[in-house]
């Protein structure tokens, strides 16, 4: 039975400044670093090939996808942006301390949400919802293989519902430019709404 790879990589460096901060649907471009670096790892790792390229419509990812992937057309799907964190936007954990919902949201309280912003249920429920369409799109299609471009939230949140082996969304976190490869069964994934995660990528170009 023909199987489907899905290769997740995370967008590439933002600037220093940003860092620390819930950057989520704020659209902030790849810094000179982050460029660099991509260019640095595409040269000395190996991306894998693909049929396909999905993207965020996000800057930090749409030109990760054109250093990475300059020949490929990449599909841009709105619902692979990131964590939306309202009015927590551009602010650090420590400028939020204070805030008693943004307490009960770092515990983990998936129905609290940031004001005008998004809850972890919504979130989980949105990216969830995009991956088994982007899945049911490659069985349609006759793709094997795909890449997604994303984000650290959107990637650890995908790995922790469908992967295997199970792991904590905090488990699955990457590097800026790095990410993993899962493999879809057919029969598994229609029983099980589960895929074999089986690489961290890029590859060692040895």
């Amino acid at each position: 039975m023909q199987s489907y790879v899905i290769h997740f990589i995370r967008h590439g460096d933002i600037a220093d400044t940003l860092k620390g901060k819930y950057i989520g649907t704020t659209d902030v471009p790849l810094s000179d670093e982050g460029r660099l670096n991509l260019e640095e790892y595409d040269a000395r790792y190996i991306y894998p090939g693909t049929q396909v390229v999905f993207t965020s419509p996000l800057k930090r990812c749409t030109e990760t996808a054109k250093i990475l992937y300059p020949h490929q057309n990449p599909l841009v799907i709105d619902q692979l942006s990131e964590c939306c964190f309202g009015e927590w936007e551009n602010k650090s954990a420590d400028e939020l301390k204070d805030n008693p919902d943004f307490e009960k949201w770092l515990a983990g309280q998936t129905d609290v949400k940031p004001p005008r912003g998004e809850s972890g249920a919504d979130f989980t429920k949105r990216v969830c919802l995009i991956f088994e369409q982007i899945v049911e799109g490659l069985m349609k299609t006759g793709n094997t293989e795909a890449v997604v471009i994303t984000h650290g939230g959107v990637i650890m949140t995908l790995l922790s519902v469908y992967g295997i082996p199970r792991a904590k969304p905090f488990e699955w976190m990457m590097d800026n430019g790095f990410g993993y490869s899962v493999r879809v069964n057919p029969m598994l994934w229609q029983r099980d709404r589960v895929c074999e995660v089986y690489q961290k990528i890029p590859i060692i170009n040895e």
